[in-house]
This record gives C-alpha cells, structure tokens and sequence, in this order.
C-alpha cells in the first residue's frame, strides 16, 4: 500500500532567533501596556456609573418614603440619642428590602420608628446579612465585607469641629454674606429643631419636609453623596450602617470634595486624622475628579472636585436665598 508523506522542510530549517523572540515579547508587552489602562477606565466608567445609579435609587426611595410620610424625609437620627436607625433603614422598604425591614422590626418588638431603641434590638437581624449591594460603591475597595455605606446625607455647610484643635474649612460655616449665618451652637448637627440644620439630614430627627424645607429649590440643593470609610471615623463606627451614629448623616459642604483621601491619611493623628471631622466629614469617593451626588430633585450629577467654594455650600445649604450659578 502506497504512503504518502508530507515534509515541511521549511519548518525543520527556521526557527525563531533571539532578537525575534525579544521583539515578539516587546510587542505584547507593548499591547498589553496599551490595553491594561483602556480596560481600567472602562471598569472605573461602569463602577461609577453603577455609584450613580445607587443615589439614583437612593433619591427615588426618599421621595417614596415621604410620599407616604407626610412629605417627610426619611429621619438620619431620632431624638434624644434614641438609637431607632439611619434614613438608610427607613429607604429599605423602598429599595426591594422590605423583608430585611419586616425582620428588624419583628426583632424590635415593632415597627422600627415607634419602639424605642429599636435598631439596637434589631442588630441581630442587621448584622447577620451583608449590606445591600447598593450601599457599596464598586470604586471603593475597603473592606467588602464591612457592614456599611458609602452614602451619606448631606448635613450642608454645617459647623463640625473635630478634636483636634485643626478647623482649616471653619469659616465657611459661618457666611452670612451667602445666607449661610454660623451654625456653631449646632455642631455636627445635633439639634431636634430643623431651623438649626443647614443641610436635609441631620442624626437628632430634626423633621425635613419636601418642598416646604428646601425654599432654595429641590433641583438646588444635594441631598445625598457619596464618601469614603478609610477617611471618616464615623462611617467605620461600628462598622454598621443601620445605627444613626456610624455615619449615615455625617457630612458637610464645608470641606472640599475629595480632601483627605484614605491614603492621605495621618494615622498618627492630627489634623489629617480619621477623627479630626472638621477635615474627615467630607464628601469624598475614588472617581477621578470628583463626586457623585443626587439632588432632592431626584437628578443625579457629578460635582468636580475644583467646585468653587460658595458654589459648592450654596447647594449644600437648603435655604440660603441666594442665586446659584453653573455648577
């Protein structure tokens, strides 16, 4: 029987020589150079863009909650350090987690709002889940599985001293040239009268009403943003986003968006430490540039972290009076 045979002579002759094969390699790692940072920023467009859509949410589920709550925001805090949870516990029904309410609430002996030191008594139904997705920003890598949020309402360009005798942003606290008068007798927020508060969160219940609170106008005023755990003591307080103490309401316009990010950190104290708030307090996230806010509009926008400073606590500040410009 006839065989036939196939000899590929030119193979068994070439081969590749050294300088090819370096210059294969340079290539690829050229290409892989060129690819690795396209492929960065498309996960950083969608991560952000995933950030966006969580305060979109967030936004929807206030204007939800008040819808069947008398035009009230959700509560950051209740009165007289009576520990009944975070506005993020009162969104929850609103956000496809009304289960995870009806649980807490059952473990509180009642409904969350009417029990005292309800959240406290529902810590056992809270901790045994992992937060929400849509508490996370994907940007922020801190710990995934800590047991809080990267959102935060705003307390506007209220006064927050921290204790560290370091206050570089004090002055904007107090303009009353730009309809911001000095909120010093209110630190950090903490008042159960509303007249007090500059922002529409605040961690004491003081009531919030849509449209009534906000006379400067809902599409001027931010609502909620977006911060970072590894820079803000309060949001790793615990860690746990239900408990109004732990960050869900502390963070003011008054420091610039994204000062202090977690590498900058001192974590030997001073005025760049976690716990000094009147630098750590800030809205603050990972996207280049800036920070994802939405408005108690409902609408979504990202601030640039170059925001001119009366623009920026203008929209932090709910009834301030003054025309805003371009932001």
């Amino acid at each position: 029987m006839l065989r036939f045979s196939w000899k590929f002579r030119w193979w068994r002759s070439r081969a590749f020589t050294l300088i090819e094969l370096l210059v294969v390699i340079a290539i690829i790692a050229i290409l892989i150079g060129l690819l690795v940072p396209a492929v960065q920023k498309v996960r950083e467009a969608a991560a952000r863009l995933r950030c966006s859509n969580n305060l979109k949410q967030f936004g929807i589920a206030c204007h939800m909650y008040a819808d069947q709550h008398n035009q009230q925001l959700p509560p950051g805090g209740y009165y007289n350090w009576d520990e009944r949870g975070t506005w993020l516990v009162y969104t929850l029904p609103y956000m496809e987690q009304d289960n995870l309410y009806k649980q807490a609430s059952a473990a509180a002996g009642g409904d969350l709002a009417t029990v005292s030191n309800s959240a406290n008594k529902a810590a056992g139904v809270f901790s045994a889940n992992r937060p929400p997705s849509f508490m996370r920003c994907p940007s922020d890598d801190y710990d995934p599985n800590a047991r809080l949020s990267n959102y935060v309402g705003s307390l506007g360009p209220q006064c927050a001293p921290g204790p560290n005798g370091c206050d570089p942003f004090a002055t904007y606290c107090n303009q009353p040239s730009w309809g911001i008068p000095d909120s010093n007798p209110w630190q950090h927020g903490n008042s159960t009268d509303a007249t007090n508060i500059r922002g529409l969160f605040n961690r004491l219940g003081a009531t919030m009403t849509l449209p009534a609170s906000i006379p400067d106008g809902t599409s001027n005023t931010i609502m909620i943003g977006e911060s970072l755990p590894g820079s803000h003591d309060h949001l790793t307080n615990g860690p746990a986003w239900w408990l109004y103490n732990s960050g869900a309401s502390h963070c003011v316009t008054i420091i610039p968006i994204n000062y202090l990010m977690p590498e900058k950190v001192n974590s030997n104290g001073g005025c760049t430490y976690a716990n000094n708030w009147s630098t750590s307090w800030g809205f603050k996230s990972r996207h280049s540039g800036g920070a994802n806010f939405v408005f108690a509009d409902g609408s979504v926008h990202f601030l640039s972290a170059g925001i001119d400073k009366r623009t920026y606590n203008l929209l932090g500040c709910r009834n301030d009076g003054q025309a805003l410009g371009n932001y």
